[in-house]
């Protein structure tokens, strides 16, 4: 899972992600709205102006134009919204683009739940086995580190 990440966006990952938010179960403040500024998007969603130009950059945001002023439709909005569950849920970049343009295709708003959701369940596999893995690895550090401790509190002969 190759995901590029502009290097500011590290401390972003640590922070607890609001999973209905970004599923869109929660009532939505701002369903009214048609247009978003770049800051409006930036304090929302918890992401750096950097990161929303990034991703314009990747295909996966296209704002208007009106001088240097940024508009996001709500489309972009929704993007966003997809662009960074699937983040949380440890696809690349590439792979959320892919998921969000089923939805463009015909049927595309069914097709891209059934491939969501097919895409969840292989994400999820991958994920138990990763975790199989790092718990298997924390045991075996737990091990070498009392190894060694106890060869450092044992007195050296000779």
């Amino acid at each position: 899972m190759n995901q590029q990440t502009p290097p500011e966006d590290i401390a972003e990952a640590d922070v607890p992600v609001d999973i209905g938010f970004l599923l869109g179960t929660q009532v939505d403040p701002e369903s009214d709205r048609d247009t978003f500024r770049i800051g409006d998007l930036s304090r929302e969603f918890g992401v750096t102006l950097r990161t929303l130009r990034f991703y314009e950059d990747r295909g996966l945001l296209s704002p208007e134009r009106r001088g240097t002023t940024r508009l996001y439709s709500r489309r972009d909005r929704a993007r966003l919204r997809l662009v960074l569950l699937a983040k949380t849920l440890g696809f690349s970049l590439t792979e959320a683009k892919q998921i969000i343009e089923i939805y463009d295709q015909p049927n595309g708003p069914r097709r891209q739940m059934e491939v969501a959701l097919d895409r969840f369940e292989e994400q999820h596999q991958v994920l138990q086995e990763q975790r199989r893995e790092i718990d298997a690895s924390i045991r075996a550090m737990e091990v070498s580190i009392e190894f060694v401790r106890s060869k450092l509190a044992t007195p050296r002969k000779g």
